[in-house]
């Protein structure tokens, strides 16, 4: 039987990374650190024990790159917002639909648990507080100005209307078990100018 090539080995090295931390954001999303055992992500991710000790040295060290990547991820995605070709009512849509997406709702509540709730490590804490909710605010602020210029978002103080825009999205996330989605257009509501 030949052997697998270098390349290959990186490949699957990657693929079964990738599954572990996949099968941890969502027990940590629903469990937080303090209630998630190694065990839970282990059969979660279909892997043996011994397995995700090969990726990862402690459950603590796969929170913590959990966070990281929620947190630079997140901050990337409000830039590449930015970007688009698409009016300002059209960018916050876009950004509204992501935030509520079935994919990206475990690494929200990841977030939300790591600054709110959790005893966490003191690299995760501090990766927090480096990322305050202010810097969110800021980097949507260029997007809801154009908006108002416009005429597309509603008159009024913007970094109050994000962060009270931003609040109502994170409640919808974190009660979302058991409580329906509200759809996009509901949500637009709160910022879109009538």
């Amino acid at each position: 039987m030949p052997r697998l090539k270098e390349e290959q080995l990186q490949i699957i090295y990657e693929e079964r990374k990738q599954q572990i931390k996949l099968a941890a954001v969502k027990i940590f999303a629903r469990h937080g650190l303090p209630g998630t055992k190694i065990s839970m992500i282990t059969s979660e991710a279909g892997v043996s024990h011994g397995l995700f000790y090969h990726y990862f040295k402690t459950k603590d060290e796969l929170f913590i790159s959990l966070v990281r990547e929620a947190v630079e991820t997140s901050i990337q995605e409000i830039g590449n917002l930015s970007q688009l070709a698409a009016s300002p009512i059209e960018k916050i849509r876009i950004l509204t639909q992501s935030m509520l997406d079935e994919s990206g709702v475990p690494y929200f509540m990841l977030l939300h648990r790591a600054r709110n709730f959790e005893e966490v490590p003191d690299l995760v804490s501090r990766l927090i507080q480096n990322y305050p909710i202010e810097i969110y605010i800021e980097r949507l602020l260029p997007i809801f100005e154009e908006g108002q210029q416009r005429g597309e978002v509603a008159d009024g103080n913007l970094t109050e209307m994000i962060a009270n825009y931003l609040t109502v999205i994170s409640g919808v996330m974190v009660l979302g078990n058991g409580y329906p989605t509200p759809r996009i257009d509901w949500l637009m509501r709160f910022v879109e100018k009538k």
